[in-house]
């Protein structure tokens, strides 16, 4: 492959190097997040600054962690997770929002996947559409024991991921409604709990990479509540998801700390 940093030691696109971030990564979508979550960690500073890919490094249990942004969508989110890989990252949690796809799944909500419908395009230039996207066990019952911890509400399930925002919400307009339609028909009726847009690209692009991937989701609203003229509480703070990432991340330190003395 072509060194475009020529020879700068960092990563392209991220603007980071193996010096520059731990081998626990929090992946937000939103550039802004990067900071309110870096508080969590003992000495937080800002690493780089490049792109949609802002990444601050600090301490957590002893341990140096990062949090990068991934901007919006899988290619970006599959870019960063590459990058970071490369530079030593092991251990990954994707921190996002959600729309609650079922009628139990409310705003403010946590939604935990428990696996992703690749209904996007940047899995597949990883895996044959026939491979799952799943997270990491590990990774998974971290978050679970978090958020039960915390006593949220939440949800474990399989989320739909795909590529157009308008076209989950205004399927009718897009030349291919129909499609759009009878799919989404098909993952409400198979018990998806929300629509999201990275975890499938970073599911698979961590089986391929054979590094540690989870995800968890604040869920923002819900359409299908709209559609039928239920309550639809809207909840924009992703406060709940970031704290139950960071707890599942102590959890994940600690016990892989635990296992390296056993060994």
């Amino acid at each position: 492959m072509v060194d475009y940093t020529e020879g700068s030691g960092k990563q392209y696109h991220t603007g980071v190097g193996p010096e520059d971030i731990g081998r626990y990564v929090i992946l937000p979508g939103d550039p802004k997040r990067c900071k309110r979550i870096a508080e969590y960690f003992d000495e937080p500073r800002l690493v780089a600054d490049s792109r949609e890919f802002t990444t601050y490094t600090g301490m957590l249990e002893g341990e140096k962690v990062s949090v990068t942004s991934t901007g919006i969508g899988g290619p970006s989110a599959a870019i960063a997770i590459e990058e970071l890989s490369k530079c030593g990252a092991h251990t990954f949690i994707r921190v996002g929002t959600c729309g609650g796809m079922q009628e139990d799944v409310l705003g403010g909500d946590l939604v935990i996947a428990s696996g992703a419908v690749r209904m996007e395009g940047t899995s597949r230039e990883y895996a044959p559409i026939e491979y799952p996207a799943v997270p990491d066990v590990s990774v998974l019952n971290a978050l679970l024991h978090a958020a039960k911890k915390s006593g949220l509400r939440f949800h474990t399930g399989v989320v739909q991921c795909k590529d157009s925002f308008f076209g989950q919400h205004e399927p009718e307009i897009m030349p291919v409604g129909y499609e759009l339609q009878n799919k989404w028909e098909a993952w409400l009726r198979m018990g998806c709990l929300a629509s999201e847009m990275e975890s499938a690209a970073l599911f698979i692009a961590g089986s391929f990479l054979r590094v540690r991937v989870g995800a968890c989701f604040l869920v923002v609203a819900n359409q299908e509540r709209e559609k039928k003229g239920l309550s639809n509480v809207q909840v924009h703070d992703t406060l709940c998801a970031i704290e139950t990432a960071i707890e599942a991340l102590r959890e994940l330190i600690l016990t892989d700390r635990d296992n390296t003395k056993e060994n």
